[in-house]
């Protein structure tokens, strides 16, 4: 019978130093793995550690004119807009900050336009929240007064997270955000109608790559809960864009366009659109770059 020879390690390596060494190249080929995003994912994906510059204009040339429960007629809404948000990361050792400022500019149709109200969102992701194929993140919102005409011309502080994910070909997740209005009770009173805490907004969504860099997802698709009316506004919509990259160190050129309406209205207090139609150019670039 053949003798069995037991294996020893070479000098200086043990079952223990070889584990750490394996874990370690794990957590290398993990990190690698977790930066090595396709073009197309880190092109659309808002929550990439990357800069973003994006420059949008959204045209609602019809809303929805039906009779509200209290009898009168739903109101219009904004005839257009523009839109201008950069994204700058903060990287640090445990943890990544997203900061993200959005202004719009507003038109409604009797010509009247200005500013709307600025905001300021900052997603927080610590590292054990990024799992490579996707991550989390949670974060302060905060938004500036805006011209009375269009906006409202007052403070608002809330809160924002997201949670994203791919698979394949497909990049899905979602957006929430909640805030409240800053009112000074002496300045007037708030009306009995009314409360300082604005609709809960839930932006839920899904993308597919066609290949080539040409892509299709439900667009920006935001889901509103009036906490007076106890009402819900669903909107619907598709998106199909093209992406554009340089290279892995240029970052790339995300360009769409995007057709919106209201899917569930009947019973929500404010306007609904009919036609919604978005163009847009976004600009990403590398955390350093």
């Amino acid at each position: 019978m053949q003798s069995f020879t037991p294996y020893t390690f070479p000098a200086g390596y043990s079952i223990r130093s070889l584990l750490k060494m394996a874990l370690s190249l794990l957590i290398v080929s993990s990190a690698a793995h977790a930066d090595d995003q396709d073009d197309v994912t880190k092109a659309i994906d808002s929550t990439a550690t990357q800069w973003s510059f994006q420059f949008a204009y959204q045209s609602m040339p019809s809303y929805h004119n039906d009779q509200l429960s209290n009898g009168g007629t739903r109101p219009d809404g904004f005839d257009n807009y523009w839109q201008v948000r950069a994204v700058a990361p903060l990287v640090f050792d445990t943890w990544t900050m997203l900061p993200r400022l959005t202004l719009r500019h507003y038109e409604k149709p009797d010509g009247t336009d200005g500013l709307g109200n600025t905001e300021l969102f900052g997603l927080i992701i610590p590292k054990s929240w990024d799992w490579g194929s996707g991550r989390m993140g949670l974060g302060p919102l905060i938004t500036l007064p805006g011209n009375k005409d269009v906006a409202r011309d007052e403070w608002g502080y809330g809160v924002a997270g997201a949670l994203v994910n791919s698979s394949g070909k497909w990049f899905y997740g979602v957006l929430l955000t909640q805030s409240w209005r800053s009112i000074d009770p002496n300045l007037q009173p708030i009306p009995e109608s009314e409360s300082d805490t604005n609709p809960l907004g839930i932006a839920p969504f899904l993308n597919y790559q066609l290949g080539k860099g040409w892509y299709v997802g439900n667009g920006d698709m935001v889901i509103q809960y009036d906490w007076d009316a106890k009402e819900w506004y669903v909107p619907i919509g598709v998106r199909l864009g093209k992406v554009l990259p340089s290279n892995s160190q240029k970052g790339s050129w995300n360009l769409y366009a995007e057709y919106q309406t209201s899917l569930i209205y009947d019973n929500w207090p404010g306007s609904a659109v009919e036609t919604s139609i978005r163009l847009n150019v976004t600009r990403t670039l590398p955390a350093s770059f």
